[in-house]
């Protein structure tokens, strides 16, 4: 089993402060309450490094003298300083607490409306793994940024400094010994940056593998459990799973070296300055308290130095995250026309929740007069990511379905039907040519206003974790009811929602795999017609339906369709029969436009797609007899007799 990356190149030129500098417009809503608790959290932290101070007065002061009051005085400002410390901690945190799931919310708001105005070509590269943990673990990692290492990296900085002059204000001859290794770990740094910078984005790309891994075997958890392939299954899983834990070992294996050079030079520069600091003592050119307040500065600055190591490693993970967050961001939304094309959520079908309003209701009457209907003029077609130099999946297609007409779109498994379908409500965009709706370029059209007058019903019916009249009335757009939402179930023949627990209030689950494949199909329909739209799309809407029904669904759609203009995908003879004339398509053009029964006389591959044989058909779409084939002549046989 192979799991495709996100389409992304390595960046070249990184700059892990260039990428999280790209989080500052949803930073700045909340910039106050972030600097005043990183302010805070400054003065906490310098609050600490006066306590060597007051323990060199005590030293040489109260301890010196016997000075028990004194001593006592000193202990008392000791804990007022590690209370002060204490609460203003206490108070940064609640600071950027609330603010910070508020940037995380937005962010993913904002991750989650950019998804929706992508156009199909990016869904179609990307794994939804890869996207679900953009929008999850990697949001997580930004927020952890934000509320931790953004605010340390700053706060350890600064104490870092005032600890150094503090200890080279004490004494600079032990100020200089401290800062010996100031060089080796700035090098360790910038080298640890770049290796774990590549590891961390490597890792976070095999987490979304591993998303996507899951969230297939869910979603298809019937057809591993029918063909028995769990096992499989549970081994591609756990090759990902081997995969990302050697990452993230070799993630903890640089934090650990980097780890043991910021902790291990510190540590050896302490031992030497307290060995020259006894030396002078000895000497009496620097006091005992001098000593250990500088030897206790030194301390205090262990935790701001050691912690450069998991404040960088977060810090770049924060970064990468940053990155990858951005790469979706950053992809062109489709590209539309109006004040209205990108600004609101997506109407149609199967788009999903938000659909812009249709004209009237199932009952009512779409105007089919008044304009020229669909149109085709020269269109060609080619997928963006097909191969250099391959010939358009379409090409020259030129077809007129006039206002109130409907037509069948027949053509052979794999000539482009449903691209072609998808083509009218911009899913994909035209490479050249044009679609007028009644005179109207669709790309001058607003996308609300044209999914508003163009409703579509796929093949493979999506249907969402909502309730049955949720899921319907998502095509409505506008206003609609219990009257709206009946019609529309019974032109689908989908009364059967109705006799469901909850009736119509029944959730479907994910995917509605608690329906059968036929009701799943039915409601799909349903959600297409329910608001009587101008223009209706259908994707052969009646594969999954028995005979019976089928002819129930194609009655009752029958006095849908002549209230609208409509293009139907269909591979059966009973769906072609609903149109009132059929276009062919062969090998990417259209080969032949006629009523079903001129096409079944005069094209041998239009007979050929109807009646699955290399025989012709008869006019109402049954299979000829011989007798019939051959003109009244009965066929020979099995001796070559007559």
């Amino acid at each position: 089993m192979s799991t495709t990356h996100a389409p992304t190149e390595e960046p070249r030129d990184r700059s892990a402060v260039r990428s999280l500098l790209r989080l500052w417009p949803f930073v700045r809503p909340v910039r106050a309450r972030l600097f005043t608790a990183a302010f805070i959290a400054i003065v906490a932290s310098c609050t600490g490094l006066v306590i060597p101070l007051v323990l060199k007065w005590l030293v040489d002061g109260p301890v010196t003298d016997r000075d028990t009051a004194g001593v006592w005085l000193g202990a008392l400002f000791l804990l007022l300083l590690g209370i002060a410390e204490a609460l203003l901690f206490g108070l940064r945190r609640w600071l950027v607490a609330r603010p910070l799931a508020r940037v995380e919310a937005d962010m993913r708001a904002a991750l989650y409306r950019h998804l929706q105005r992508l156009p199909m070509a990016f869904h179609d590269r990307w794994p939804s793994g890869q996207l679900l943990s953009r929008g999850t673990t990697d949001l997580m990692l930004l927020r952890m940024f934000l509320a931790f290492p953004l605010t340390f990296l700053l706060v350890n900085g600064v104490t870092i400094l005032v600890g150094v002059i503090i200890m080279l204000l004490q004494d600079w001859t032990l100020g200089l010994v401290i800062l010996g290794p100031v060089i080796p770990v700035i090098v360790t740094c910038v080298i640890f940056e770049k290796r774990y910078a590549t590891v961390a984005r490597r890792a976070q790309d095999q987490v979304g593998d591993l998303t996507t891994v899951v969230e297939e075997s869910v979603l298809g958890i019937r057809i591993i459990k029918g063909f028995g392939r769990h096992r499989s299954q549970a081994r591609a899983f756990g090759e990902l799973s081997r995969t990302l834990r050697g990452t993230e070992l070799r993630k903890a294996k640089l934090l650990a070296a980097i780890w043991g050079v910021i902790i291990t030079l510190p540590e050896i520069a302490i031992g030497a300055a307290l060995v020259v600091g006894v030396v002078q003592v000895a000497d009496g050119v620097l006091s005992a308290g001098t000593l250990v307040a500088f030897l206790s500065t030194a301390l205090a600055l262990r935790w701001p130095v050691d912690s450069i190591g998991f404040l960088l490693a977060m810090s770049q993970e924060a970064a990468t995250a940053t990155e990858r967050y951005f790469e979706v961001l950053d992809a062109e939304p489709e590209s539309g026309s109006g004040s209205g094309s990108d600004s609101a959520p997506e109407s149609g079908a199967d788009s999903g929740p938000g659909s812009g309003p249709r004209s009237g209701t199932v009952g009512g009457s779409a105007s089919a007069g008044g304009g020229t209907g669909l149109r085709f003029h020269d269109v060609t077609f080619r997928y963006p990511d097909a191969p250099p130099g391959s010939p358009p999946l379409l090409t020259g297609i030129d077809l007129h379905i006039r206002p109130g007409e409907s037509m069948a779109l027949v053509g052979a498994t794999g000539s482009g039907k449903t691209t072609l379908t998808a083509l009218v409500p911009r899913l994909h965009e035209v490479t050249g040519g044009r679609i007028t709706l009644d005179g109207v370029d669709i790309t001058a059209m607003p996308r609300e206003e044209l999914r508003a007058a163009v409703a579509v019903a796929f093949e493979e019916p999506t249907l969402f974790s909502a309730t049955v009249g949720e899921n319907v009335l998502m095509g409505a757009g506008g206003p609609a009811g219990d009257a709206e939402l009946d019609r529309a179930l019974s032109v689908a023949q989908a009364d059967f929602a109705h006799a469901l627990p909850q009736g119509t209030g029944t959730e479907v689950g994910e995917q509605g795999l608690s329906l059968s494949g036929g009701q799943r199909q039915r409601l799909a329909l349903a959600r297409a017609v329910v608001g009587a739209p101008r223009f209706l799309v259908l994707d052969d809407p009646l594969s999954a339906l028995d005979v019976h029904t089928e002819a129930a669904v194609e009655a009752a759609l029958r006095q849908v369709l002549a209230d609208t203009t409509a293009l139907i995908v269909a591979h059966r003879p009973s769906t072609v029969l609903l149109a009132d004339r059929v276009a062919l398509l062969s090998g990417g053009r259209i080969a032949a436009v006629g009523t079903h029964q001129e096409l079944l006389r005069t094209h041998a591959e239009y007979a050929h797609l109807m009646s699955g044989t290399d025989g012709p058909v008869d006019a109402a779409g049954g299979h000829a007899s011989p007798e019939k084939a051959a003109g009244g002549h009965t066929s020979p046989g099995k001796d070559g007799a007559r």
